[in-house]
């Protein structure tokens, strides 16, 4: 059975008395939980992974393409596994658009992120424009090609497709839709791969993921569970999110 995960990204929210959430989700979190995974901003990570009850691991939002040099304020990943974090995020939209991080680059990530035993979450995603042009799968296959080094396998990699346009807008793409982009990932992973390793990579639906929505967004085939931004901040929203990952 491929890994059902609930991750949360905290983005550049949170000090440390945000922490208090990780003990309060734990508490809420159903016995047959899955996999969940907080990834708060990189100055909480040590006292995250302290912080952070069984059950719940810890992620970084971001690593470098380095792994070591004169990069003056970035954070490499053996820096992230170095505080126990397990799990790091690489291409987001955000990075990919405000830092012109191009798919090499994050193909450079994900090696790194290996290199340092983490778990590398590889995000995907169209535009507003793209999905208006009907130009969703070329631009999916195009990143999922050039972000995705080979050596992939469902223990190193999770893939979160996240439509850029659906990112902290409120708007989410029809269950059709979404069960489009999955199938199509799935597919290509298990053209790459074979269908042994294909098959057994998680893949993430991230996009206004509330739990009001949850529910109908699990129910697609491929879906292996979310990458979610703003509910997860809080304990009572994503609560139920992971809830609903686990009586999918």
């Amino acid at each position: 059975m491929r890994r059902k995960i609930a991750a949360g990204n905290w983005k550049m929210n949170g000090t440390a008395a945000a922490l208090n959430e990780l003990e309060t989700l734990a508490q809420m979190m159903p016995e047959a939980a899955p996999e969940v995974v907080i990834c708060p901003p990189a100055p909480l990570l040590f006292r995250a992974v302290d912080a952070a009850p069984e059950g719940i691991a810890i992620g970084a939002q971001d690593c470098h393409m380095q792994a070591k040099g004169a990069f003056t304020g970035d954070i490499s990943a053996e820096m992230i596994a170095d505080t126990g974090a397990g799990f790091v995020i690489v291409g987001h939209s955000e990075r990919r658009d405000a830092h012109e991080e191009t798919n090499s680059d994050i193909r450079a990530k994900t090696r790194c992120a290996w290199g340092s035993g983490l778990t590398a979450i590889v995000c995907i995603g169209e535009s507003g424009d793209d999905r208006a042009a009907n130009n969703t799968l070329d631009i999916i296959g195009g990143q999922l090609a050039g972000s995705l080094p080979d050596g992939a396998d469902g223990a190193n990699t999770v893939i979160a497709y996240e439509p850029i346009w659906a990112i902290g807008t409120g708007k989410v793409p029809t269950l059709e839709q979404i069960i489009e982009v999955h199938d199509f990932i799935r597919a290509r992973l298990i053209t790459r791969f074979g269908a042994e390793i294909g098959d057994a990579i998680a893949l993430l639906y991230g996009g206004s993921v509330k739990p009001d929505n949850a529910e109908v967004i699990f129910r697609a085939e491929n879906v292996d569970g979310a990458l979610v931004g703003g509910a997860s901040l809080k304990a009572a929203d994503f609560a139920p999110i992971i809830a609903a990952l686990a009586h999918s």
